[in-house]
């Protein structure tokens, strides 16, 4: 048993962080607290072996969960481990932080190098046939999703965002969505003119008062007015993006977070200033920006010729 893992926990509660990361930390100090007991190690006789060690588990037999026998064949990615190092260190950082005597500096748990993946991002053209891909008028599943759809390209929302959305954060009138998003950051959101119409009508065409924005119209009704059982899950908006991309024949891999890639990518493909995408990304700097842009080979092809300061030449 690692010392103070429950103090630790609450501290993370107590700093604001979701109920989601604060579970995953709890899974990662529970794989190297299983890692330590096989190994035979005590946690006050740590070293940087020890983390070299733990890095080749961590590679040969994935420490996806704590549940001894639960294992993956598959190799797990460099960022999948990282994770669990980051987790570590921050860990390490805490018991410091409370006078405890740790035995290994933070920082001498160190990431692996991985390559950035950049995801690909569909054509514009492409994206558009998506988007349209929903009958709205078949039935009030494809209404809700056409509204998802619109939203998640037009805002670059994440998708806990997204299925955490009531009804009373959505103001139709101004076109604005008030939402809590990562770190319990409070931002204000604008709409266009056609995100805001398709989710007025979809708001319009249910006849509930579940509180929850999206939620699901088949199985067994939630008997509680704020309806949080009906409460679409990123799981099921996953789903929807993946049905919608096969419906109209996408070529490539699409998921939510595609969308928000498009977002940023198309608006820094028109030249939009990326200070204002800061903002609507609620990332802490522009450093965090980068990642969901990928630039399309015309573009990138076309950026030198037409803001190099030389001249181009007379033909």
């Amino acid at each position: 048993m690692l010392p103070h893992i429950d103090d630790f926990l609450a501290s993370l509660q107590a700093s604001h962080y979701s109920p989601l990361t604060v579970r995953n930390y709890k899974g990662y100090l529970e794989v190297f607290s299983r890692f330590l007991h096989e190994s035979h190690i005590p946690f006050d006789r740590i070293n940087k072996q020890t983390i070299t060690s733990y890095k080749a588990y961590l590679a040969s037999r994935g420490g996806k969960t704590a549940k001894p026998g639960n294992h993956s064949d598959k190799q797990p990615a460099p960022c999948t481990i990282n994770y669990k190092l980051i987790g570590l260190r921050v860990y390490l950082r805490y018991l410091i932080g409370i006078d405890y005597p740790c035995p290994l500096a933070p920082e001498a748990v160190e990431n692996l190098k991985a390559a950035p993946k950049r995801p690909q991002v569909p054509d514009f053209k492409d994206l558009i046939r998506l988007i349209e891909a929903p009958s709205p008028g078949a039935n009030i599943m494809e209404l809700r999703d056409k509204a998802i759809l619109e939203i998640l390209f037009n805002t670059g929302l994440r998708v806990s965002e997204l299925v955490s959305l009531n009804r009373d954060q959505v103001h139709l009138e101004r076109k604005q969505l008030g939402l809590k998003g990562k770190g319990n950051k409070i931002r204000i959101l604008f709409l266009s003119g056609t995100v805001a119409q398709w989710i007025g009508c979809y708001m319009q065409s249910r006849r509930d008062h579940f509180e929850p924005l999206f939620i699901r119209h088949s199985g067994k009704i939630d008997s509680r007015r704020s309806g949080e059982k009906m409460r679409l899950t990123p799981r099921s908006i996953q789903r929807i993006v993946t049905r919608y991309a096969e419906r109209c024949g996408l070529p490539i891999k699409a998921t939510p977070q595609t969308l928000r890639h498009c977002f940023a990518t198309y608006l820094i493909e028109e030249a939009a200033n990326p200070v204002p995408l800061q903002v609507l990304f609620s990332h802490e700097s522009l450093d965090g920006i980068t990642r969901y842009v990928h630039t399309s080979d015309e573009y990138t092809e076309e950026t030198p010729s037409t803001y190099h300061p030389i001249p181009k030449p007379d033909r």
